[in-house]
């Protein structure tokens, strides 16, 4: 699991890599709930989560949002 600092010190090539990764883990995971043998179910919420922190981040920089100004943001908070 990566943590948001990690994941906006990533490249933008890194980070797309990562994604397609979980998106594939994700479709494998819920193929296998469906199917009845997902030993850990929790994992689909980490991974969905991950994810949403991958994008997030990639829309921060798509916006334009600086570091500094999520940070200050975050702190607000």
């Amino acid at each position: 699991m990566s943590s948001i600092e990690n994941i906006r010190k990533m490249t933008r090539e890194e980070r797309e890599k990562r994604l397609q990764e979980l998106r594939a883990e994700l479709a494998r995971l819920k193929a296998q709930a469906h199917r009845g043998s997902l030993e850990n179910p929790s994992s689909i919420r980490k991974i969905k989560r991950e994810i949403a922190r991958i994008l997030t981040v990639m829309n921060e920089e798509k916006l334009g949002k600086s570091k500094s100004q999520v940070a200050a943001t975050a702190e607000k908070q």
